[in-house]
């Protein structure tokens, strides 16, 4: 891999703890940002990017705490990406 282009990676996976994000068909956001964050950091390490997760379990982070953990890996240089994960409620838009 080109030296150049390589980036580390923060993983975050939104919500957490006491806070469950949204919920509805017995699908609650932070349990499936935890489990999609944890596919991502498997697949960057199986491609050998650096990376590292805000939570890797079912923590609370709070708004002041999330950034603040979220630089304490990598610093905030042009070289770290931060991929947040979130899943939105929404309805069905009919045209």
């Amino acid at each position: 891999m080109d030296n150049r282009a390589t980036k580390k990676v923060v993983i975050d996976a939104g919500h957490g703890g006491n806070d469950p994000g949204t919920s509805a068909n017995g699908i609650v956001e932070k349990d499936l940002t935890l489990k999609i964050s944890k596919y991502i950091q498997k697949r960057l390490d199986d491609l050998g990017i650096e990376n590292a997760m805000t939570r890797t379990a079912d923590e609370t982070l709070g708004p002041d705490k999330r950034p603040e953990k979220a630089q304490s890996f990598f610093g905030k240089g042009n070289d770290v990406i931060v991929l947040s994960n979130h899943i939105n409620a929404g309805g069905v838009i009919f045209a």
